[in-house]
């Protein structure tokens, strides 16, 4: 049985070497150089003892296939980790490469990654910003005033919102990037979710509520609430008004959820997104045997494989505590990840080659989805009632995190 995969090898302490990042596949052929006009742009955000940061590559006029991105820190900042990126650290010099799904970056395009770390008493921001050994004009922004407790989120300026979609009335959570959607649900007015949501019943409309809890949040004064109860008839979920269309292949997502009860053994569902290259049926997640599991609703094939030891390559999800889940799905190669809580789920991740017990059943066919939508809810299939809450949930091109 094999279990462990480059693609899902975490970034580990500063310092340590990781894997070489994996060549684009089927990518169109460009040099792995960078274009004069080249833009790399560092957003920080600070706490005592530690940071995160959003770091955007702009190749300018020439597409990149494959990209490394060095910097020197001025201060004793030290990485600890990282998304979206292979990153290492030698002394004061980092160094960041592509990954598989982000290695080609078109002329006048863009790709994100971020990283974390410790810091000290010297908060002097990164200089050197280089793109393939070529200089770049990067931003490096004045540390910032470090407050005196816990470490916020990380805060970018919000991105405008599509021109068919009315931006929101208030300000969205923070840590969104550049999503498309990013909905903290503080424009939620109501007790009834409404605007940017809508409550829908796939099924039939039983004793199953969508609601907005003020008693109950991650973040802000708001966050949406589901009374799953059990019973095929009492499925129920808020689905997202917004438009996603401008989205490609690839989604990412990031929502915080928050469990009363163990996810049971009988297969239940909590996200849904309809795949119109399915059929329209959804591709789901949720959970199966105790662990979080992924369902496809046309043939119920699961990720992973319904085994004991496809089941211990998941996890449970915890209950009454917030945890973060992010998905990333790539219609164009077949592809998908999970993480929660930052942290790579194996049992939870289709890399394209059938793996007994994780993906062999998922890839027993060709596999291309096309989503359309996001619903947040329940459905419940033969046992388990729940109560649950979801907060600060964001969907974009490139990872958010958490």
């Amino acid at each position: 049985m094999r279990i462990s995969r480059a693609r899902l090898t975490p970034i580990v302490a500063a310092g340590a070497v990781l894997a070489a990042a994996l060549a684009g596949v089927g990518l169109p052929t460009a040099p792995a150089t960078a274009a004069t006009g080249c833009r790399i742009d560092y957003v920080p955000n600070q706490w005592t003892g530690g940071f995160t940061a959003n770091i955007r590559i702009s190749p300018g006029d020439t597409a990149v296939n494959g990209w490394t991105v060095t910097w020197t820190w001025g201060g004793d900042q030290r990485i600890t980790s990282g998304w979206s990126a292979e990153v290492s650290q030698s002394g004061a010099t980092v160094t960041a490469r592509n990954v598989a799904w982000n290695a080609w970056v078109p002329a006048g395009g863009s790709a994100e990654f971020g990283v974390q770390g410790t810091v000290g008493a010297n908060t002097a921001g990164p200089t050197g910003f280089a793109l393939n050994g070529v200089p770049c004009n990067g931003a490096t922004p004045p540390p910032t005033t470090p407050p005196p407790t816990t470490p916020p989120p990380t805060t970018p300026p919000p991105t405008t919102p599509p021109p068919t979609t009315p931006p929101p009335t208030t300000p969205p959570p923070a840590g969104c990037g550049t999503a498309v959607l990013c909905d903290g649900f503080e424009n939620q007015t109501g007790s009834t979710p409404s605007g940017d949501w809508a409550v829908v019943n796939p099924d039939c409309s039983g004793t199953g509520t969508a609601a907005i809890d003020t008693a109950t949040t991650h973040s802000g004064s708001r966050s949406l609430r589901i009374n799953g109860t059990v019973g095929y008839c009492n499925h129920v979920f808020a689905r997202t008004t917004r438009g996603l269309s401008t989205l490609g292949a690839v989604r990412f997502a990031r929502l915080w959820v928050r469990h009363t009860t163990a996810l049971p053994t009988s297969h239940v569902t909590f996200l849904a997104m309809a795949d119109s290259a399915d059929g329209g049926k959804d591709l789901r997640m949720g959970g199966q045997n105790g662990a979080l599991q992924w369902n496809r609703a046309s043939d119920d094939a699961t990720l992973p494989e319904q085994s004991p030891s496809g089941v211990a390559l998941s996890l449970p999800l915890a209950t009454n505590r917030w945890s973060c889940v992010e998905f990333m799905v790539d219609g164009a190669q077949g592809r998908l990840n999970t993480w929660v809580d930052g942290t790579a789920v194996t049992g939870l991740t289709v890399d394209g080659t059938p793996t007994h017990d994780i993906d062999g059943q998922w890839l027993n066919r060709t596999w291309r989805p096309q989503l359309t939508d996001l619903r947040l809810g329940w459905e419940s299939y033969g046992e388990g009632a729940d109560t649950l809450w979801f907060d600060d949930v964001a969907v974009g091109a490139s990872r958010i995190g958490c």
